[in-house]
């Protein structure tokens, strides 16, 4: 409704930024919900239990919410074109869903009290899930730094040797998807093609992969992208005609293949041109915006937890994810039977698992605090490893219900947004691994002789 209001144009990197808002809506209910399971266990009554468990849980749901509106901001204000139009749909996004998981489910159980309803937040067999869980999750950190480390690495030497797979977005170029009246091999359609593509007395053979079902391909070439005659344009796409015209079984001429009508079944599907300037521009700009959201959320976290280190165990962590997951599509890419392109869904991808990294972060941090803050006596190690399995069972099931969702995106989104699904999938997990073994045990790291300083004298001052 806000996005038709403003007659925004929705797009693929704005559908991501409704994912990742649908991801923190059911983020937040979950912190509630998992709040007020904790003071029914304490032996609260259910009015008492969810005027505490919401008390309670706002700090969390908060700090979590405004570190990646604020990150959205600053992708809005640096961004442009898929970045800007994430960052509008993550802003609006995230003020909605806050209304909604604060004010509306609180107005929904006040009726159902005043009214003598039955409320419920768990079955047998949920009520004391991971309640009392006691994993010792910083004593596990130098093996998790090992198997990051490692990851990391092999991802680095695919990308100085191998590189990544970049699309049209960030090298400049023309795209076409062609689809035929019968199954077609993509090296024969390639060989076709470079006879069409002579610029400068050299033959250009384009990348063609099949994209989709068997008889549809993608093609994309740098032929005449430099070129500023008007004329190219039609030139190319005549170019790529008379490459593909002899595959058909059926005789199709430019007309009918270049047809623009929505229901025809064969000929070209869709085109795309992307000067090298502008894909030079956003380039930079996704740079840009990356840099300046991550400065952003290191100065807020430090701030809002008055401790620096808690903002170098997010900055980190979120830079740790960007890593891991480029270097899977450098990996993988070639291997996987589908489109791995590094492109504008790309770059959404990344600032979305970006946005739902720090927002497991941020919480996880909340309760660190609050431990801190309640059990002085205890060591930073057994605060932190209470926080982390206090936390455990939201972290499950918000993790849970979204990798639920890529899942279903993934296997039934068709081939145009699989490559992109995959990079959320892979991020979520990712990105819930990190909060736990990355972000604050490099809080712990960077914090732990100031804190055992503090606790030994204390203890000498009460002897």
């Amino acid at each position: 409704g806000v996005l038709a209001s403003l007659q925004a144009v929705l797009t693929l990197p704005g559908i991501a930024g409704i994912v990742l808002t649908l991801g923190m809506a059911v983020d937040a209910n979950v912190i509630i919900f998992e709040r007020i399971k904790e003071e029914i266990r304490a032996g609260k009554g259910i009015r008492l239990a969810i005027s505490d468990g919401y008390k309670n849980a706002y700090s969390a749901i908060i700090d979590g919410n405004v570190t990646t509106l604020l990150t959205g901001i600053v992708l809005f204000v640096f961004g442009s074109g898929p970045v800007q139009g994430f960052a509008t749909t993550l802003i609006i996004g995230i003020i909605t869903s806050l209304f909604s998981a604060i004010f509306i489910s609180r107005l929904t159980f006040s009726w159902l009290l005043d009214h003598n309803k039955n409320i419920s937040f768990s079955t047998k067999m949920t009520a004391n899930f991971m309640s009392k869980a006691n994993f010792d999750f910083i004593g596990w950190r130098r093996k998790a730094y090992i198997i990051s480390g490692t990851v990391i690495l092999i991802g680095l030497v695919s990308l100085t040797f191998k590189g990544l797979n970049y699309g049209v977005d960030f090298s400049g170029g023309r795209t076409y998807v062609v689809r035929f009246d019968q199954a077609v091999n993509t090296q024969e359609v390639a060989d076709a093609l470079k006879g069409q593509f002579v610029e400068d007395g050299k033959e250009l053979r384009p990348e063609v992969k099949t994209f989709g079902p068997v008889s549809q391909v993608k093609i994309t070439t740098k032929y005449l992208i430099n070129n500023r005659d008007t004329k190219s344009d039609s030139i190319v796409d005549h170019a790529v005609y008379n490459g593909v015209k002899g595959f058909f079984k059926t005789p199709i001429d430019f007309e009918d293949y270049n047809s623009s009508d929505a229901s025809k079944s064969i000929g070209m599907m869709s085109s795309q041109k992307v000067d090298p300037t502008i894909s030079d521009d956003l380039v930079w700009e996704a740079y840009l915006a990356l840099f300046f959201a991550l400065i952003i959320i290191f100065l807020y976290i430090a701030m809002r937890f008055r401790n620096w280190q808690y903002g170098i165990g997010g900055l980190v962590a979120l830079t740790h994810d960007a890593l891991i997951v480029v270097s899977l599509y450098s990996i993988l890419s070639g291997i996987l039977p589908f489109d791995m392109e590094v492109d504008q869904a790309f770059i959404a991808a990344i600032l979305t698992i970006i946005g739902y990294s720090i927002n497991d972060t941020v919480i996880i941090f909340d309760r660190i605090r609050e431990y801190t803050g309640l059990y002085t006596k205890r060591t930073l190690k057994e605060n932190m490893n209470a926080a982390l399995n206090s936390t455990l069972s939201r972290s499950i099931n918000t993790s849970g219900t979204t990798i639920v969702v890529l899942l279903t995106i993934f296997i039934f989104g068709g081939e145009v947004i699989r490559g992109f699904a995959f990079a959320l999938l892979a991020g979520v997990v990712v990105g819930t691994y990190s909060s736990v073994f990355v972000a604050s045990p490099i809080a712990y790291e960077t914090m732990k002789k100031g804190e055992d300083a503090k606790l030994q004298k204390r203890k000498k001052s009460k002897k």
